[in-house]
């Protein structure tokens, strides 16, 4: 089991994915490096949002950043956690499958 301050730091990386924008970031990012122009283009947000959001992301090691003349460079940390994606995709195919099974028990 682990422990008390192993699942604190565990929670902190997941509250830092608990957003559709930085979940949209983290997806976007798996393509591979990504200047913050065009990760901001791919939003109809203000800079200083998607700044906010990517800041979140590095904070929490998710995300690493770079400087490149007049823009920056963004990139995943650790490109693996987007496997916790098919995770999550296989924990909602569950609950559709669980809901099915009880609309059809009716």
């Amino acid at each position: 089991m682990i422990t008390f301050q192993e699942a604190e730091i565990r929670s902190n990386i997941i509250k830092a994915l608990a957003h559709p924008m930085r979940l949209m970031i983290v997806d976007l990012l798996r393509e591979g490096e990504k200047l913050f122009s065009e990760i901001n283009g791919a939003f109809q947000f203000d800079k200083s949002t998607v700044s906010k959001h990517l800041t979140v992301l590095k904070e929490a090691g998710i995300v690493a950043s770079r400087k490149d003349r007049h823009d920056t460079i963004y990139s995943l940390e650790v490109p693996c956690v987007t496997d916790f994606f098919g995770c999550v995709t296989a924990v909602i195919e569950n609950n559709v499958r669980r809901q099915q099974i009880c609309l059809c028990k009716r």
